[in-house]
């Protein structure tokens, strides 16, 4: 990774705490969602289910405090925080349906519901939902939860894709790498929609 990879959104802001949205990001980002997915199936189907989110939730709010008590964008910090928020996001989804029981329609819909709220309250209270303006606690808390929420709401809406619709995953793959190869593309080559 290059350090633009590493650096902060906005190098007039040395205090913002999420990196700059490159090509390197996006490899990153799927790669994390990848482990996180495989660690969490992994954990939950085949240790203790219960002891498996109990150490991982642990793990993850070391992570989250970690990166919210560095004062601005730390690498290591912040992607431990995303390989954590991978894992105990998925295991959020997972162990409600293995362990509770929920069906994945209403979970799916439960973390919906809850990532909306979210939004709308941090559009209220910030007025924002930049993240290149997360450099306050507040604003930073808001980042993190949506990011957990997407992860519980991407899991539970892609295990009903595959189980209550009978339907494989890997088509679905296609709907989230093209956009963002289209994307890529387009930065790469400075090009407008």
């Amino acid at each position: 990774m290059t350090t633009a990879a590493l650096s902060p959104s906005n190098g007039n802001d040395p205090l913002l705490k999420v990196p700059k949205i490159t090509a390197y990001f996006w490899m990153a980002k799927l790669l994390t969602t990848a482990m996180g997915e495989a660690t969490s199936d992994f954990l939950v189907f085949h240790t203790n289910p219960y002891l498996a989110v109990v150490g991982c939730g642990l793990l993850f709010l070391a992570a989250i405090w970690l990166q919210m008590q560095s004062n601005q964008y730390i690498a290591h910090y912040y992607w431990f925080a995303v390989i954590m928020v991978s894992i105990f996001g998925t295991q959020i989804a997972d162990v409600t349906h293995v362990v509770l029981g929920v069906p994945y329609d209403i979970s799916t819909s439960v973390f919906l519901v809850a990532l909306i709220g979210i939004l709308v309250t941090w559009k209220r209270k910030e007025k924002t939902l930049s993240i290149h303006s997360v450099h306050t606690p507040r604003r930073e808390a808001f980042y993190w939860a949506t990011i957990v929420a997407t992860f519980a709401l991407g899991t539970a809406a892609g295990d009903m894709t595959a189980s209550s619709l009978d339907l494989v995953r890997l088509p679905w793959i296609g709907f989230t790498i093209c956009p963002l190869v289209r994307h890529s593309r387009r930065r790469l080559l400075h090009v407008r929609p």
